[in-house]
């Protein structure tokens, strides 16, 4: 295949794509609740063959702004990355409009769980079930699981209800760290002491933390309102530190930072510029962006957040010799741990001696986004074309297949 060849049938498969409509769009109201959420299920033909036949799975976002059209377009990003990590599983999200700070949230969210009851794929629905996402709380899984009286549309639990422990285990950010280890030594660059910069250290930001220096990345920048904006590191990060970060533990690392002999900077986005070989975007979508692309120092993105970046942006960092594994290659680490649990014939009581699924969802994870970032890397290699491009035309194959492509539209 050569470069022409390769966007006509990219073209093709995008506008196959474009065609989709949402196999299951749907917004659930009990009013006299004070209830409002959405299940949107993109596709589910992919899955066709596999053990979960006609099956979507994304997770499950809590905001008091979120609505159907957010939801729809998180659905629709997820029967890519979905498909990018070569699952056999179609894409879906789910959405509640709320806060899940309230008092009266466990209220709600158990009411939203059992609206969803006849969507379920466990009810003969097709979508997957619920997981982790912005605005989650780690008592969600109990929650749902007790309101359904079943372990089997919650992913992300705890080991001792027989799940991957996805947060605490930091799977999506093993992920993150895995593909930018991949994306450099396929460069032939020397992982240990690549230094790299961290912005957000949410739970993927932390788990990036913790996995990229432990493959010997030299932590020089970190950055998180909750830490007072952007800190400038020494090289020799003390463990101490890193630990805090890992962890999460914004009181440790806040102390840490403020009587140690770093420098601070109030904004947070300033550690998106600093000088480094990898710069992790954990935050919030489009940090990077037209008007401050042009200070970009790093040579290798390796996106943790979803959309940090546009279309257009990659382009412009493509042609200035910046590269990036996007999103939807790098940050599959959550819905590759999900379809562990999907898939599990591991009791509870089994899982807390052997810990067979964290253990099988850190390998597969590591295996999966090892290989697939590779794919990516080679295809951009030999024919000359931006990550982004060849990730997506391995997602929209994994999806249609090759036949006849080049005749659609």
């Amino acid at each position: 295949m050569n470069k022409d060849t390769f966007y006509t049938e990219l073209n093709a498969l995008e506008k196959r794509f474009d065609a989709l409509e949402p196999e299951v769009c749907e917004t659930l109201i009990d009013q006299s609740a004070g209830v409002e959420g959405y299940v949107v299920v993109w596709n589910t033909s992919i899955s066709v063959g596999g053990p979960v036949e006609r099956m979507g799975k994304g997770g499950t976002r809590v905001t008091p702004k979120t609505d159907l059209d957010e939801i729809k377009m998180l659905a629709r990003i997820m029967a890519l990355k979905n498909a990018a990590a070569g699952l056999p599983l179609g894409g879906a999200k789910a959405g509640m409009k709320a806060d899940s700070s309230a008092p009266d949230f466990e209220t709600k969210y158990r009411r939203f769980v059992s609206l969803c009851k006849p969507l379920l794929f466990e009810n003969g629905g097709v979508f997957g079930g619920f997981g982790f996402d912005i605005g989650a709380k780690s008592e969600m899984p109990y929650w749902a699981c007790d309101e359904l009286c079943s372990l089997k549309s919650f992913t992300g639990k705890p080991i001792e209800m027989g799940g991957t422990d996805y947060d605490r285990e930091g799977l999506a950010g093993l992920g993150v760290a895995t593909a930018a280890k991949t994306m450099l030594m396929h460069d032939r660059k020397n992982v240990k002491s690549a230094s790299f910069a961290v912005q957000g250290l949410g739970a993927m930001g932390a788990a990036v933390v913790r996995y990229f220096h432990s493959y010997g990345g030299d932590l020089r920048a970190i950055s998180d309102p909750r830490i007072g904006g952007t800190w400038y590191l020494d090289s020799d990060v003390p463990l101490e530190l890193i630990t805090a970060l890992s962890h999460g533990d914004f009181d440790t690392t806040a102390s840490l930072l403020q009587n140690g002999d770093y420098t601070n900077a109030p904004s947070a986005d300033d550690v998106l510029f600093v000088d480094v070989d990898v710069l992790f975007p954990c935050a919030v979508q489009d940090v990077i962006r037209m008007d401050n692309v042009e200070r970009i120092r790093a040579r290798y993105i390796a996106e943790g957040a979803n959309n940090p970046t546009s279309d257009t942006v990659r382009t412009w960092l493509f042609d200035h010799d910046v590269t990036v594994v996007p999103d939807f290659i790098a940050n599959a680490g959550g819905i590759i741990a999900a379809y562990v649990e999907l898939t599990s014939t591991v009791t509870p009581e089994n899982n807390i001696k052997t810990r067979a699924n964290p253990e099988k969802a850190k390998a597969l994870t590591i295996e999966r986004i090892t290989d697939n970032t590779n794919k990516v890397m080679d295809l951009a290699k030999d024919l000359g074309i931006q990550p982004s491009h060849a990730g997506r035309f391995i997602a929209l194959t994994n999806i249609f297949g090759r036949e006849d492509l080049s005749c659609d539209g």
